[in-house]
């Protein structure tokens, strides 16, 4: 079993920004850090002919659904699309493929050269996303946005509450995250067995896949904390990224700090040629997508 792997969840709407990130792990995996994609399986075929050449081992969604006999296939796809998303990535570990693993989005680039060093702990776990979300919590008070740390401070207290935790809000980041199984199989263990539910189950109630993660962690302590910082350079608004580019930040400055950057895919669509949403679509999308990262 490896200690670590990359793994991605897309979907044929993201095979671009799937090809985008695969060209920059093939650039920068310095450590040739096994790399896992997958996808519905309907769409496999379409990721086997775009992404043909990368050293990527594909599994369909499929596959990783049926690794848990609790959760059933139909119920899966009736989900929403972003719940469904959530169970099959946070499923991934019941592969056994490797003690832990980075979870990726499509929209995800690594920017410079990455090692196994830059997710695992010295005594072999994995590095956590731990912080308050000062950043994005300063941005949205000074672009008068009382929604997003209004639902933060909800959504955090409702799973905090479920884990019986008090003390400080936290936000356990955006992908990429280092996940370890431990934690999955801890939760099960601690909440769903004794709950008598799938973790479809408890995602329906409670839609927050990285907090359930960061949560679990604090709550049982499987492995030792190690805090992190992000991990990449998160452009949320399309604003953020050419505010940066208009004061010169680059590529290079960046990597002094970040393995990586997102560039969020809602905003992001011109630069694959993907038809333009509406103007309307795109604020509601922007918004439900800066709630749920700060429900987390």
């Amino acid at each position: 079993m490896e200690p670590i792997v990359l793994y991605c969840k897309s979907y044929r709407g993201d095979v671009l920004r799937a090809h985008r990130l695969a060209v920059s792990v093939q650039k920068f995996n310095a450590d040739a850090i096994p790399f896992y994609i997958s996808a519905p399986e309907a769409d496999m075929p379409l990721f086997r002919e775009r992404l043909a050449g990368f050293e990527i081992t594909f599994i369909t969604d499929e596959q990783i659904i049926a690794a848990n006999p609790k959760h059933n296939l139909e119920q899966i796809r009736a989900m929403p699309g972003h719940l469904g998303q959530q169970v099959v990535k946070s499923e991934f570990w019941r592969l056994g493929l490797s003690e832990n693993f980075v979870c990726l989005d499509s929209d995800n680039e690594f920017i410079r050269p990455f090692y196994k060093a830059d997710f695992l702990a010295p005594d072999g776990h994995p590095y956590t996303v731990i912080t308050e979300g000062k950043e994005f919590l300063d941005f949205s008070a000074r672009y008068h946005m009382p929604k997003v740390p209004a639902n933060f401070k909800k959504d955090s207290l409702q799973v905090q509450e479920l884990f019986g935790r008090e003390g400080k809000i936290y936000s356990f980041g955006i992908p990429p995250l280092v996940w370890s199984k431990q934690v999955w199989h801890a939760l099960e263990e601690g909440m769903l067995i004794p709950r008598n539910q799938s973790l479809a189950d408890l995602l329906v109630q409670y839609p927050h896949e990285l907090r359930l993660y960061g949560e679990a962690l604090l709550k049982y302590r499987p492995i030792p904390l190690w805090p992190s910082e992000d991990i990449f350079k998160d452009y949320l608004y399309q604003n953020q990224y050419f505010y940066d580019k208009k004061r010169g930040v680059t590529d290079a400055m960046l990597s002094e700090n970040y393995l990586g950057i997102v560039r969020q895919s809602n905003w992001d669509g011109k630069h694959f040629g993907l038809p333009k949403k509406s103007l309307a679509s795109r604020l509601v999308k922007k918004m439900k997508k800066l709630i749920r990262w700060f429900s987390v």
